[in-house]
């Protein structure tokens, strides 16, 4: 694969005419648009990056639907963007695969939505066909087979090898920035190309995969930041960057922890969506500079990220870090409600959960993300009653004691699985177990203890993913605090 694959284009390329001003610019513009990258690229980058690009719009579609839609895609371009092409081949095709695509038997991927664009005709459908995705995979499956298995299926078929890569890759880190997927993916396959060609594939690919691991873990973490973002939005990927540094940097204060939530926040707003070829590596790089230089001398742990030259792997360190246990710290104070209802009542909550959270090192993000919403929803409630006092001491009175029941089941489910080893962790759960469910049989006491370890290794870290977590949870705690000021009153 070559460096044309990391140019960035718009999605118009693989999106039939899918142009939000294709409208009022017209049917040539779409085409002209689309031939010109088309020509630009070359046939072969111009396909995989119609893989890569189908692959994270239809993460759940299989690889042969996907390969049926990119063929498609790739004739209609080669085709009508040949010198001589009639100027209307473009819109036609388009149109059959427009029609195609609302064929009941369509071999291309299927989405639930697709019924209610296909009432339409003309651009309309086009367009509504075009905005539809699947979700995103929440939790990554793909692991990078052994050297030796790639290099056999490289062998086998080197178009295929790279075709079924690029759809994997892109399928399931889909929510990282365009430039790092295509960076990444650039970087993997000529890492094969060279290593599986290698008199010494071995030494060959351990020499490589440590060129690339910075990049692969920028794939990783950031489609991870980015999936957050997209699940919370800029306000709550605030809040829950805020109150997971109170927890690693307990000793630190409000003042000092604020602004470098607000400031990763800003981070993802501005690279998750960019088509900067360094966004997200240089914005990343720099907020991990200010945490460092804000922190470090807070935490031995903090300070041991921060000394490398490498600030992205610094970040990175940062971001695995574990919460750190409590220092002494004096009662919490709940905000008033004055100040839950006053202009500048986010800045009281956002203080009160920094400190709750350096006071529960135990709870994790997903579990202090329901208390946010819980809260939100009361404020917004009571603050806009005619009597605020009234309602908010009412949700008072009917939440008494729920916001220490939740924050005691977090801790129960999360706390020994940050402080024990995951041996350690399902042996400790397994003897638990066998005491609060008597009677039970192993099968099932296996069964409990397989759940609430899949549950603990995957949402009781800072970087678990939001909604599968919420979900998760929700099993877990049932309907403690979903209707009621757990978080502030």
């Amino acid at each position: 694969m070559t460096g044309a694959l990391g140019r960035l284009l718009l999605p118009l390329l693989l999106l039939l005419a899918a142009l939000g001003d294709a409208e009022h610019r017209g049917k040539a513009y779409v085409r002209d648009k689309v031939c010109q990258e088309y020509k630009t690229m070359g046939k072969d980058n111009f396909r995989a990056l119609t893989i890569v690009m189908n692959s994270r719009k239809f993460s759940n579609a299989t690889f042969e639907e996907i390969s049926h839609l990119v063929r498609e895609i790739v004739s209609l371009a080669e085709t009508c963007c040949a010198e001589g092409a009639d100027p209307s081949c473009y819109d036609a095709g388009s149109s059959a695969l427009s029609a195609k695509s609302c064929d009941p038997n369509s071999p291309f991927p299927h989405h639930a939505g697709a019924g209610a664009c296909c009432v339409h005709t003309g651009l309309e459908r086009k367009l509504c066909l075009a905005a539809l995705q699947h979700p995103p995979r929440e939790v990554p499956g793909y692991a990078e087979p052994a050297g030796d298995e790639l290099c056999a299926a490289f062998a086998k078929d080197p178009k295929d090898f790279a075709d079924r890569f690029l759809y994997e890759y892109a399928s399931n880190y889909g929510q990282a920035p365009l430039p790092v997927l295509l960076g990444s993916a650039r970087s993997f396959l000529s890492m094969v190309s060279t290593c599986c060609v290698s008199p010494a594939p071995t030494a060959c690919f351990l020499k490589e995969k440590l060129q690339r691991k910075t990049l692969s873990m920028l794939t990783l973490m950031s489609n991870r930041v980015c999936s957050r973002f997209a699940a919370y939005g800029k306000e709550k990927i605030k809040f829950s960057y805020l109150t997971t540094l109170a927890q690693k940097a307990p000793s630190a204060s409000f003042e000092e922890v604020f602004p470098l939530a607000e400031d990763a926040a800003e981070v993802f707003a501005q690279c998750c969506g960019s088509t900067a070829e360094d966004c997200m590596q240089k914005k990343l790089s720099e907020h991990a500079a200010k945490v460092c230089g804000a922190l470090a001398a807070k935490d031995e742990r903090l300070a041991g990220c921060c000394e490398g030259k490498d600030a992205l792997r610094g970040y990175f360190c940062l971001s695995a870090l574990k919460a750190a246990q409590s220092p002494p710290l004096p009662d919490l104070r709940q905000p008033t409600d004055e100040q839950l209802c006053g202009a500048d009542r986010a800045r009281h909550v956002d203080r009160y959960a920094f400190e709750l959270a350096r006071r529960q090192p135990s709870v994790p993000d997903v579990f202090l993300g329901r208390l946010f919403d819980a809260s939100e929803a009361v404020i917004r409630e009571c603050c806009g009653a005619e009597d605020a006092s009234a309602c908010l001491d009412g949700k008072r009175q009917r939440m008494r004691g729920e916001l220490a029941t939740f924050l005691e089941r977090a801790s129960e489910l999360c706390g020994p699985y940050a402080q024990l080893d995951f041996l350690d962790f399902k042996k400790r759960l397994k003897e638990k177990l066998g005491k609060t469910v008597p009677g039970a049989s192993p099968e099932r006491l296996a069964e409990l203890a397989d759940r609430r370890a899949d549950f603990a290794s995957t949402c009781c870290s800072a970087n678990s993913p939001p909604l599968y977590c919420a979900r998760q949870m929700a099993a877990e705690m049932g309907q403690t605090c979903d209707s009621g000021p757990c978080l502030l009153l």
